[in-house]
């Protein structure tokens, strides 16, 4: 079988006989088989892949400089699986700490299994929150691994657990059993309702804290059902609170001496989230309902159609109200007195939006966006993810990028943190399962090649 490959927006074709196949599906093993079996049944088959290029091969390689270096000298063990708990550790990673990601043998976290899709065999989930990590596998539910992972802890600075206290207990990774390891180790404890409560035992996952937390009830439009956000949320929100949470642990512990037990709940962390909205319902009665988020204190502040594609506009003080009235050739409306507080203008807001709607829809979003930015008002596009990786202004700025190490590329989303001057935190491409086993286990244990074999064999890493 002949086989030549070049990059196109057009499929395959065997012979004369397209197929309509992925690029991730040109590139499994399954799918060279069918065209090894195809040859054989044609006799000789000339095979000519035109493979789509796919979004990260258009992504510039991370900046050059150096990762930042403050967390430099700490060691964190991350026991944790899904999405919070290793995205915690990965801002960890981002800002020095050394990250060791302790997983199952044979799976690892349940991350690895979320798919499609797939890269390289990985799940692009997974690739999302674990780079500047190393990876070692370790069976720790039986007292020979458990004296392993304590070895770990005895060495460490940080653990960072997403198991219920319960677990914690029988699993003799609860604070109790580890600060008698390590007196001032930081535990961290990120689960779904924390560990006191009448719900403290309760598995959750980040769709069943958005729906605790009130925001699913308040997202959508006004005739929709409740909606999640497009995003992790609580995943998300939770892991930065833990991350936040071990940073600040770390410093008293530098002051005090002292170790720290976390308690990060999913639900709390929504719950906070959802401050803004809450505190104004408490101090109001005012029970806020869905609105296709057009009902924000600021009026006006939503999404508006143009002549072509959508865009958002918040004018969120008088000041720039005037403005915006300036910019669309008519001033006179943003000097009306009945309009001159944001109180006025929420008392019509439902007349002001069609008067603003109106006008915005004899224009283009881009002749919007241009104008707006020149008199300073806050507006911008409405990007779907495809738009959003393509922006000029992000990719100057490092946020997205495509890492190339151990003969591999991976796509990334950066820290979006500044430090002295630069943005760059990679220093590490998501590990492969077990992929430091030899380094952790034997270069910074100290285990011999005697330890870890019994240790294989036993099939304990």
């Amino acid at each position: 079988m002949l086989a030549s490959a070049k990059r196109s927006d057009i499929t395959i074709f065997p012979g004369c006989v397209p197929i309509a196949a992925s690029y991730n599906r040109i590139r499994s093993a399954g799918f060279l088989q069918y065209l090894s079996a195809l040859a054989a049944q044609t006799g000789r088959l000339r095979v000519t892949l035109q493979i789509p290029m796919l979004p990260f091969e258009k992504l510039p390689p991370p900046a050059a400089a150096l990762a930042p270096k403050l967390l430099d000298g700490v060691t964190v063990l991350d026991l944790t699986t899904s999405i919070a708990g290793p995205y915690a550790t990965m801002l960890l990673g981002d800002m020095g700490a050394r990250v060791i990601k302790v997983e199952r043998p044979g799976k690892g976290d349940d991350c690895r299994a979320w798919g499609p899709p797939w890269h390289d065999g990985e799940s692009l989930w997974f690739l999302s929150v674990n780079r500047n990590k190393e990876s070692v596998t370790l069976d720790y539910s039986g007292e020979a691994g458990r004296k392993v992972l304590h070895d770990m802890v005895r060495k460490a600075d940080v653990v960072i657990i997403n198991l219920v206290e319960r677990v914690q207990k029988k699993l003799g990774i609860d604070y109790a059993t580890l600060s008698a390891l390590k007196s001032d180790l930081v535990l961290v404890s990120l689960t779904g309702f924390g560990l006191t409560g009448a719900r403290k035992d309760f598995p959750c996952y980040d769709l069943i804290a958005e729906g605790y937390s009130s925001v699913m009830d308040l997202t959508g439009e006004a005739d929709s059902s409740p909606q999640k956000v497009g995003t992790p949320a609580a995943d998300l929100i939770a892991g930065m609170d833990a991350a936040f949470a071990t940073v600040t642990a770390l410093f008293d512990r530098a002051k005090s001496g002292r170790g720290h037990q976390i308690d990060i709940a999913m639900v709390d962390s929504m719950t906070r989230f959802m401050a803004p909205r809450i505190v104004p319902y408490l101090g109001s009665g005012e029970v806020p309902h869905r609105s296709g988020a057009r009902d924000s204190v600021i009026a006006v502040y939503q999404a508006f159609d143009t002549k072509d594609k959508p865009l958002t506009l918040g004018l969120g003080n008088d000041a720039i109200w005037k403005r915006f009235w300036q910019a669309v050739g008519q001033p006179e409306k943003g000097e009306d007195p009945r309009h001159a507080s944001n109180a006025d203008r929420r008392a019509v807001r439902a007349e002001i939006v069609a008067d603003i709607g109106g006008i915005l829809k004899t224009r283009s979003r881009d002749e919007w966006l241009k104008v707006f930015m020149q008199s300073k008002v806050p507006a911008g596009p409405v990007n779907s993810v495809e738009d959003l990786t393509g922006d000029p202004a992000l990719l100057e700025r490092g946020l997205l990028y495509t890492a190339e190490a151990e003969g591999r590329r991976v796509p990334q989303v950066g820290f979006g943190i500044g430090v002295d001057g630069s943005n760059s935190t990679y220093r590490l491409p998501p590990p492969r399962l077990g992929q430091h086993n030899e380094s952790v286990l034997g270069k910074w244990l100290g285990y011999d090649s005697q330890a870890l074999d019994q240790l294989r064999a036993k099939k304990i890493i």
